[in-house]
């Protein structure tokens, strides 16, 4: 052993034994290791080198994809010894291409094909750009998601950040691409993916708004497919399906995409659970077209009402019903991909209860 360095290359070997070759200016600091002792390992030619800011990897050669990551969250400020998403310390979150990647979206390229990592950190954070980490800042940081070990922003949100970087009309592909895999793979649900569009102000680009309608037409898709899937695994009757009910002479009383007659039930999928209030001209026209495929029941509405009105007319729709003797279960996209099993019971305790009810008026049910 060195008497003046006591921290020789073979003593500092231990440091790489807990599994990890990346560690900060800190946890080396922790071990002993001395600023000239980095300095000098981090020599051009020499066993280490500094990645980022503050961050070391114990190794010469480029680092690898699981490097690259945990460097980019030692830099923005992760709790070095944090497990899981969310541990002690300052939060920070994979987001982005990176995060996509990570749930191995077959619209993204793998990791090591990515130029850089997006990493999301409170507003507050000063931190910069550095190497191949792009620091993005949020207001409300999401809660994180585990992926292999790491903090990752849900999908959603993940979204939104790639998408803001393809800025390009000529992206209108891939942006549509990486919106319909989200929700088909069963990733997240149209409705959170077009609430961050909006909360990013991306909704008024082009290749965004087109790939929207798209990403409404394949979730709307989607969850009809899981509503067949719940009738026909759950034994379930069969119901007539996507009617228009209306009164004998009288006004229509809407569409429902599954009728059960002899017992008065009906079902809605409820497509429209985003907050459609946004200054972006033109999406509550994308937004109707999108979900309902004509745009006609539900039509332009969206394109000025808020929250509030949108759920006071649920709430009118459900009562007028019910005072004809007709039951009406809205289910979304969501509580389909995620509860299956839990929504078929909602249904089949409203087909048993109808049996105790007084009969429904006589409503004509025409396809829609």
């Amino acid at each position: 052993m060195d008497i003046e360095n006591p921290h020789t290359p073979r003593t500092l070997d231990h440091l790489r034994m807990g599994g990890s070759s990346v560690l900060t200016v800190r946890q080396l600091r922790e071990h002993g290791v001395t600023p000239g002792t980095i300095a000098e390992r981090c020599r051009p030619g020499g066993p280490w080198q500094q990645l980022l800011p503050q961050v070391y990897l114990l190794h010469s050669g480029p680092p690898n994809s699981a490097e690259r990551l945990e460097a980019a969250l030692l830099y923005a400020g992760r709790d070095p010894g944090a497990h899981g998403p969310r541990g002690g310390g300052r939060e920070a979150m994979v987001t982005g291409f990176a995060a996509l990647a990570l749930r191995q979206f077959a619209s993204v390229p793998p990791l090591p094909g990515l130029p850089r990592i997006d990493v999301l950190v409170p507003r507050q954070r000063r931190l910069r750009d550095a190497g191949d980490v792009a620091i993005r800042r949020t207001n409300a940081l999401p809660r994180p998601e585990e992926v292999i070990g790491l903090p990752c922003a849900p999908v959603a949100r993940a979204l939104a950040d790639a998408v803001a970087e393809l800025e390009d009309p000529g992206d209108a592909d891939t942006v549509r691409r990486l919106l319909v895999e989200a929700v088909c793979g069963g990733h997240c649900d149209a409705g959170s993916v077009v609430a961050e569009l909006r909360q990013a102000r991306l909704l008024g680009r082009p290749q965004v708004a087109a790939a929207v309608n798209a990403l409404l037409a394949e979730g709307r898709v989607a969850a009809e497919d899981r509503l067949y899937a719940m009738v026909r695994c759950h034994g379930l009757p069969d119901p007539v399906w996507n009617v228009d009910l209306k009164l004998p002479g009288g006004p229509p009383l809407g569409g429902v995409d599954a009728y059960w007659p002899e017992h008065a039930v009906a079902v809605e999928i409820d497509a429209r659970t985003v907050n459609a209030r946004t200054a972006d001209r033109g999406y509550g026209d994308v937004f109707a077209e999108g979900a309902y495929g004509d745009g006609g029941a539900y039509g332009g509405e969206f394109e000025h009402a808020d929250d509030d009105a949108v759920w006071s007319r649920h709430a009118r729709e459900r009562e007028r019903l019910e005072a004809l003797g007709i039951t009406l279960i809205h289910l979304t996209p969501a509580k389909l991909r995620d509860s299956l099993e839990h929504q078929a019971t909602v249904v089949r305790t409203a087909l048993m209860a109808s049996a105790d009810r007084t009969p429904a008026a006589y409503v004509v049910v025409t396809p829609r």
